[in-house]
C-alpha cells in the first residue's frame, strides 16, 4: 500500500476506510430503483446533518459551486444583499453576488474579525429594503467562526430578510441548527467535517425560501425549482458522481451513528488541545479567542521563519500535511484543519511534526512543550 500522509489541511481531510470502500461498488442507472432507494436514505440523513424539516440536496460540485448555486437561486439584478466579508471565501461570496447583478451592501472587517449581531443589525436597519443576508459561518481562511450567527437568524427574520448562510468548512462539526436559527438557504461540500471525499456540494431549502427562488431568474445546472422536481421522484436532474454519493452515504450513517452532539463534542476537545498546544509554542491565533473555530486552526508564522519550508518538512520528514494561509495572508499564518476524522491520535502526530519542523527552521522552543499541552487537554476530559 502506497505509504500515506496525514492530510491537516482545512480540506480535504482524511476519509475513512470504510467510506473509500464504498466507492467500489458497481455502477448503478441513476434513474434506476437502486438509486432512488439510496436518494431517499441519503435526503432522511442529510435532513438528520442540517437539522431540518425543509429540503434538501445534493449536487456534483465543489463547495464553491454549492455557494453560486445558493447565490444565483435567491438573486436577480437589483437586489440589495448584505454581506459581512472577512475573509477570501466570504469574498467569493460577494463576488457571486456581483455577478448575479445584486447590489452588494458590504460589511467589510479586518481578516481575523468576526462579524457581530449588532454590526448586522445596524446595516440591515439603515440601508431597508434588503433581499438577503449572506454570511458565512466559518471562514476557512482565517479560521474564524460567527459565534453569533443564531441572534443575526433572528435579525433576519425580524426584517423579513432572506438568510443564506455558507457553513461548507463547518456544518457537521458545530452546532448549526438550520431550522432553529431561522436560516433559509444553507451550503456544505462533502470533503470538510463529514470526512468524504471532494465532490458534492449539499444544500438546504427552507419553506421561506421557496417563495424567493420561484420568482428568480435560475441558471441552468443549478437551478433548485428542477432539482426539487426530480427530487420528488428521488432522482437528481443531471448525472450525479455516483461513486460519491455511495460514500456520502456511508459517511452519513457514520455521522448518524456516532451522533450529531457527540461529534461537535469531540471536534471542540480537539480544537482545544491544538489551541493549547499553539499557546505552550508562543506561537499567536489569528482570531480573538471569542471567534476560534473548532474546525480550523489559522495562527501566525513566528517571525524569521519560512512558512513553506516548515510545511515540506513535515510533509516530507513526518508525513503530516498542514496548509499556509490564503489569499493576501498566504504566507503570514499557518492553518490546521480539524475536521472529520479527528481524534487525540491525529492532533497529538501533527503538534509533534510541528514542533520538529519549526526547530529545524531556526524557532526556539522546548522540544515537547506542544505535545504535553495537547495531551493534558485531553487528559482533562476523563
Amino acid at each position: 500500500m502506497e505509504d500515506r500522509s496525514l492530510i491537516m489541511v482545512p480540506g480535504p481531510t482524511n476519509v475513512p476506510d470504510r467510506v473509500m470502500r464504498t466507492m467500489m461498488k458497481p455502477m448503478i442507472d441513476h434513474r434506476g430503483s437502486e438509486f432512488k432507494t439510496l436518494y431517499r436514505g441519503l435526503v432522511e440523513n442529510l435532513k438528520y446533518l442540517f437539522q431540518t424539516e425543509g429540503d434538501v440536496f445534493l449536487l456534483t460540485a465543489s463547495g464553491t459551486g454549492g455557494a453560486e448555486c445558493a447565490i444565483s437561486n435567491v438573486v436577480s439584478p437589483g437586489d440589495k444583499v448584505v454581506i459581512p466579508v472577512f475573509g477570501l471565501f466570504s469574498e467569493r461570496v460577494k463576488e457571486n453576488i456581483v455577478r448575479r447583478g445584486g447590489e452588494v451592501v458590504e460589511l467589510s472587517l479586518d481578516w481575523g474579525a468576526a462579524p457581530k449581531a449588532e454590526q448586522i443589525r445596524q446595516v440591515v436597519e439603515r440601508e431597508g429594503n434588503v433581499k438577503a443576508l449572506a454570511v458565512v459561518y466559518n471562514e476557512t481562511s482565517t479560521g474564524v467562526t460567527v459565534r453569533d450567527l443564531e441572534e443575526i437568524g433572528r435579525i433576519a427574520r425580524d426584517n423579513g430578510v432572506l438568510f443564506v448562510v455558507d457553513a461548507v468548512s463547518i456544518l457537521g462539526g458545530d452546532h448549526l441548527p438550520v431550522d432553529e436559527w431561522n436560516v433559509h438557504v444553507c451550503v456544505t461540500a462533502s470533503q470538510k467535517c463529514l470526512a468524504c471525499p471532494p465532490g458534492l456540494a449539499l444544500i438546504s431549502v427552507s419553506e421561506k425560501a421557496w417563495e424567493t427562488i420561484e420568482n428568480t431568474p435560475k441558471p441552468f445546472y443549478y437551478d433548485l425549482v428542477q432539482m426539487k422536481r426530480f427530487s420528488e421522484k428521488n432522482e437528481t436532474p443531471f448525472t450525479p458522481a455516483i461513486p460519491l454519493v455511495f460514500a456520502l452515504d456511508e459517511a452519513l450513517k457514520m455521522v448518524k451513528e456516532e451522533g450529531l452532539e457527540k461529534r461537535f463534542e469531540r471536534h471542540r476537545i480537539c480544537a482545544e488541545a491544538f489551541y493549547s498546544a499553539i499557546d505552550a509554542l508562543d506561537l499567536a491565533p489569528l482570531p480573538r479567542i471569542e471567534d476560534r473555530s473548532h474546525t480550523v486552526m489559522a495562527f501566525r508564522k513566528p517571525p524569521n521563519v519560512d512558512n513553506a519550508a516548515v510545511r515540506r518538512i513535515m510533509k516530507e520528514r513526518y508525513k503530516v500535511v498542514i496548509a499556509g494561509g490564503a489569499g493576501k495572508l498566504r504566507d503570514e499564518i499557518f492553518r490546521i484543519g480539524c475536521m472529520g476524522m479527528i481524534s487525540e491520535a491525529e492532533v497529538i502526530q501533527t503538534v509533534s511534526a510541528l514542533e520538529g519542523a519549526l526547530m529545524e527552521t531556526g524557532f526556539q522552543t522546548r522540544a515537547g512543550d506542544g505535545i504535553e499541552a495537547a495531551r493534558r487537554r485531553f487528559s482533562s476530559e476523563f
